[in-house]
């Protein structure tokens, strides 16, 4: 891989409650490669949503530091896309008005913004629904034009927390090699928070183990499949094996 585009350091997020906080990460230290592709798993609720969001910028870190490019981030930026585990799409915005709205609040000039989202809409094969409206979509759909609205930016980095999560394995599964496709055309770093191993295994070139909360990186796994994917790699001996592997190293 090549140099560092994304590196935190020493991280911890503490969170002020009433009985005197709650530490959701500590100690994270962590760097992503221009190019790579990188999945973080762990048990339910260890803090994997915290961390995306601190190296995203939409929290502070309590402690520690995010860089991009080398220097400090602090606030969002717009190299770094981000999709959510929901679409939160605006219903009364057509599909193309929803990809568009990331441009509009940096003032891109409406012309180019709608040059670029014609053509975001296309790599994620959405084009002919521009005029559509959210509620005339299927959940798979949402997260395409969720995954448009964090392209259309042409970010550098696409962070993504469990976008799939809530559909059917079979649309899962189409999602995961259209987003492949898309990260090796445009070049992207990625990093995604996933509670399914196998798609983890699939889908990264590293994948990084929390521990339970607070979140540590308790293990790594460098996955050394070939690229692109074959099809049918995911049941072969040596998928499961990784796969098997990283399941035994989440501590429940």
């Amino acid at each position: 891989m090549s140099t560092p585009i994304l590196e935190a350091e020493s991280l911890y997020k503490k969170y002020e409650t009433a009985n005197g906080g709650l530490l959701a990460v500590a100690n994270i230290s962590l760097t992503a490669s221009e190019g790579e592709f990188l999945c973080i798993v762990g048990p339910s609720g260890c803090g994997k949503t915290t961390l995306l969001q601190l190296l995203g910028g939409l929290l502070p870190p309590t402690r520690g530091e995010v860089r991009l490019a080398r220097n400090p981030l602090l606030k969002p930026h717009p190299e770094i896309g981000i999709v959510f585990q929901k679409p939160n799409l605006m219903p009364w915005r057509t599909v193309l008005d929803n990809v568009l709205l990331p441009l509009q609040v940096y003032g891109t000039p409406q012309h180019e913004a709608s040059q670029r989202a014609e053509k975001t809409l296309g790599l994620v094969g959405l084009s002919e629904f521009a005029n559509s409206y959210p509620k005339a979509l299927s959940g798979g759909m949402e997260q395409r034009v969720s995954v448009a609205r964090a392209l259309v930016q042409q970010p550098r980095i696409l962070l993504l927390d469990e976008p799939f999560g809530a559909l059917d394995a079979l649309t899962r599964e189409r999602l995961n090699q259209k987003l492949l496709n898309i990260w090796r055309k445009q070049n992207l770093t990625a990093m995604m928070v996933t509670h399914n191993i196998r798609e983890a295994v699939l889908l990264a070139d590293r994948v990084l183990v929390l521990s339970p909360r607070p979140a540590t990186i308790s293990d790594e796994f460098n996955i050394d499949l070939p690229r692109p994917r074959p099809k049918g790699i995911e049941y072969t001996q040596t998928f499961g094996d990784l796969a098997y592997e990283i399941r035994q190293a989440i501590k429940e």
